[in-house]
């Protein structure tokens, strides 16, 4: 296998014979690049070269199920991923463009050991990658992150014979049967559907009308342009918009996908967006009464609910904390034995016996839909304020450049507990402790917190603040973070603010 170079020039001859990837392609748990200055098709064949030996040198039964998702780029990507795993002795099974958690389901469907599913997630048009695993539900986390680097970058591809390719039919049937079974709605539900014309259109629609839930269409076209805007329920802009949707069609409330379906955002029936923790402490107070004792993972950048809420501690629910990340929380769930994992993103992992343990937001727009079944006699809005309020910023992301981003970090967190260390305070209060599994969550006497981490998949850092207080301390607090970051020259602008 020829060694890829970091940089080959565009409209030579040598992009277009020879492997050409970014280093900082591989994530904590996925690869995600630019299509095509970071890394080209021959780079793509060169990691399905890699993901093939991988599977040869861990012993897995060297069969994959393939899927992408709906960019104009993809399916090309898609091929020259299955050219370098057919080249690596791997029979592929090719499921034709999907939602990632489809693809996750094919494994369980297929009997099939490997999944690599070619998308882009919620980053912006031009960005490409794989979401992989060997032994679903889990994927992979940093250690094969980094044994699959290794064996790209450094040329340890090993081609074999006995590569085949078999298209197959029949899996998204299959799916939907999954996620539904012979469940109907005993209530009547109005739903705005918004996809931001991404993949899930081509499924969450066809999904409510099964379960007798009236769609009210949000962007349902399948449009690899994003005419609207990107296909990412975190982002205040699709939020926003789904509450217009709420409001001008007096919905019951609304639900939004990202650009691979494997995160749900929600707005409830007054327009209001609750974000994905909020929703998750919604569920998992629901769940709890049917399963009672159950222990939730949620991660480090969500509310403290899961820990404080009253209903969850009557319910005896144990709460755990753990690192962003999909692959880090699909592990933590099946560690634990958890009910659930929920994450402020809007990844949500169902375990076993209400999914099967992967992040799916179809399936969260199943549970979501029989949760409201259960309570025929609230609203979504009743639900959100049923909890304890709290006073949360978005998801905020300053930029700070991937080859930078984690030294930065650990100075910030150095910082950070020399700041407590010191009895220095926060928005006027003590520093209770600082939270070092992922960045650093800086908890307050009050229980109110202030998290920096870095973003696994995009050039930035993310800042995240909650008050159980108030907006002001929330804001204060937000300051006094922002302070500290703001000592490190390198870091940019925020992609939005409170």
């Amino acid at each position: 296998m020829t060694k890829p170079a970091s940089t080959v020039t565009p409209n030579t001859w040598e992009f277009l014979r020879d492997p050409m990837i970014t280093p900082t392609g591989f994530r904590e748990y996925d690869a995600r690049w630019k299509y095509p200055d970071e890394i080209n098709l021959p780079g793509m064949t060169a990691l399905g070269l890699g993901i093939g030996t991988q599977m040869h040198k861990r012993g897995v039964e060297p069969v994959i199920a393939v899927g992408n998702d709906y960019r104009d780029y993809s399916l090309t990507i898609k091929n020259a991923l299955i050219l370098g795993l057919m080249q690596a002795g791997i029979t592929v099974k090719d499921i034709g463009p999907c939602i990632t958690p489809m693809a996750y389901f094919s494994s369980f469907h297929l009997g099939v050991p490997g999944v690599a599913m070619v998308t882009a997630s919620h980053n912006p048009n031009g960005w490409t990658g794989v979401k992989m695993g060997f032994a679903m539900p889990l994927t992979h986390g940093p250690d094969e992150m980094g044994e699959l680097k290794d064996i790209v970058l450094n040329g340890k591809g090993e081609p074999r014979d006995g590569g085949k390719y078999e298209f197959v039919d029949g899996v998204w049937d299959a799916y939907m049967d999954d996620l539904v079974g012979d469940f109907k709605m005993s209530r009547k539900l109005k739903v705005v559907c918004a996809t931001g014309n991404g993949t899930a259109a081509a499924y969450a629609p066809a999904l409510f009308e099964r379960i007798g839930v009236e769609v009210v269409e949000s962007h349902n076209t399948l449009d690899y342009t994003f005419p609207n805007y990107n296909p990412n329920p975190e982002a205040m802009e699709m939020l926003h918009d789904m509450s217009a949707s709420v409001k001008n069609s007096g919905a019951d409330f609304a639900l939004g996908f990202d650009g691979d379906g494997d995160r749900c955002g929600v707005v409830d029936d007054e327009g209001e967006e609750i974000f994905a923790d909020k929703v998750g402490v919604i569920m998992a107070r629901d769940l709890s009464k049917i399963y009672p004792n159950s222990t939730f993972v949620a991660d480090v950048k969500s509310t403290g609910l899961f820990a404080a809420d009253p209903e969850l501690q009557a319910n005896g629910v144990k709460a755990d904390y753990w690192k962003t990340g999909h692959s880090h929380m699909k592990r933590r769930v099946h560690e634990l034995g958890a009910l659930a994992g929920f994450e402020k993103s809007g990844h949500y992992f169902l375990a076993e016996p209400i999914g099967r343990g992967y992040d799916d937001g179809m399936r969260v727009a199943v549970e979501i839909c029989k949760l409201m079944d259960r309570n025929p006699d609230m609203k979504m809005s009743d639900l959100r304020k049923a909890l304890p309020v709290t006073y949360s910023t978005p998801t905020m992301s300053p930029y700070c450049a991937d080859t930078e981003k984690y030294e930065v970090l650990e100075r910030l967190v150095e910082k950070l507990v020399a700041k407590a260390e010191a009895g220095e305070q926060v928005a006027g209060r003590d520093i209770k402790e600082v939270v070092t599994v992922n960045g650093a969550r800086v908890i307050l006497d009050n229980g109110s917190w202030g998290l920096v981490r870095a973003s696994s998949n995009t050039p930035n850092l993310v800042v995240v603040c909650e008050s159980s207080e108030s907006d002001e301390e929330m804001r204060a607090i937000f300051a006094d973070i922002d302070a500290v970051i703001r000592t490190e020259p390198s870091v940019g602008d925020y992609d939005q603010k409170i």
